[in-house]
């Protein structure tokens, strides 16, 4: 089969360019409507509850989770099950959010009556404010778009897009009002990247007791050497008498001192190579912090150390790796 690419490239553009201004016609809804409907849900004491049929719930699904991860309990139900047994999901304190292009979605308007006993407030989002969703809202919220970008008008593309579009923007004007924090969406995805991330401590990841590469500062550089190989961080810390971090010795010093000359590493002492005033980290910071120190600075190690400047851990960049913080 042969492909017209300039073709393909082209309606590709085209697409892109009827949703967009798709998306861009959506900005002068934001109006009082659209505040009416983000109060219900802030008042909300239950959840907000998501319908929508055929590719209109997909989107919902999609816009219940974007809600339920930034702070809005939401969650989605399917308007054909709803109304064999699945409505017994929806209680007095919740919201309902309906998304229906046409407004006039068989399944969906079969549980209305059910969903206005229930006396809960009915937020649509539709394409046409004519219709009888509309109508029977609490808030209606126009999504019309002034055509598909399907060429032949009939797959739903942009009336899809906006309605998305239209959630997100309820979403984070909900996440803003709420103050909802990087910390709180860190907390709801302990698994993901950005959860590590935010989540994660230097003490969490570093390493503690005999497994920190450590040197008294009168020690023989043979000594240091044995350590940096035996502790595998690339780097071992000298520290003093009391348990204080005098400085560091790394890979990258021990060739520095190697380029200078021969040198009798039995008798010569690590204090004397040791790099002083190194980059230094606290127990109770963030991995996140860690690995922005490493980058900027240019290193592979940190010591840790408490605020008496006494060593108490060591962390390396495969530790962040390996935690998944990078």
């Amino acid at each position: 089969m042969t492909m017209d690419k300039d073709k393909l490239k082209r309606m590709a553009l085209a697409v892109l360019e009827t949703e967009a201004e798709a998306v861009r016609d959506l900005a002068a809804r934001i109006d009082d409507d659209f505040v009416r409907a983000c109060g219900y849900m802030l008042a909300c004491e239950g959840r907000i509850v998501v319908i929508g049929m055929g590719k209109s719930g997909h989107i919902g699904n999609k816009i219940a989770a974007t809600l339920a991860s930034t702070g809005s309990p939401a969650f989605f139900v399917h308007p054909g099950e709803a109304s064999h047994g699945d409505l017994g999901m929806i209680t007095a304190k919740d919201v309902v959010l309906a998304l229906s292009n046409s407004g006039e979605t068989d399944e969906i308007l079969t549980i209305v009556p059910l969903i206005k006993r229930l006396d809960v407030p009915l937020i649509s989002l539709t394409g046409n404010p004519a219709s009888r969703l509309a109508k029977e809202s609490t808030v209606h919220i126009d999504v019309r778009v002034a055509k598909e970008a399907c060429p032949l008008g009939l797959a739903p593309t942009s009336s899809t897009t906006a309605a998305l579009a239209m959630g997100d923007a309820m979403a984070i004007a909900l996440l803003e009002e709420r103050g909802f924090t990087a910390d709180d969406f860190a907390l709801s995805h302990p698994g993901g990247r950005l959860g590590k991330r935010l989540l994660l401590h230097v003490s969490d990841v570093m390493h503690t007791g005999e497994t920190i590469p450590r040197v008294a500062q009168d020690a023989p550089l043979s000594e240091a050497l044995v350590e940096m190989s035996r502790k595998g961080l690339g780097m071992t810390t000298v520290t003093d008498a009391t348990g204080r971090l005098v400085g560091v010795f790394t890979d990258g010093d021990l060739r520095r001192v190697l380029d200078h000359g021969s040198i009798d590493v039995q008798r010569a002492l690590i204090g004397e190579y040791a790099t002083r005033g190194c980059r230094t980290i606290g127990p109770e910071k963030l991995a996140a912090e860690a690995l922005q120190m490493m980058d900027a600075h240019r290193i592979n190690a940190l010591p840790v150390v408490d605020t008496e400047q006494r060593l108490v851990g060591a962390l390396n960049m495969h530790d962040l790796l390996r935690a998944g913080v990078v």
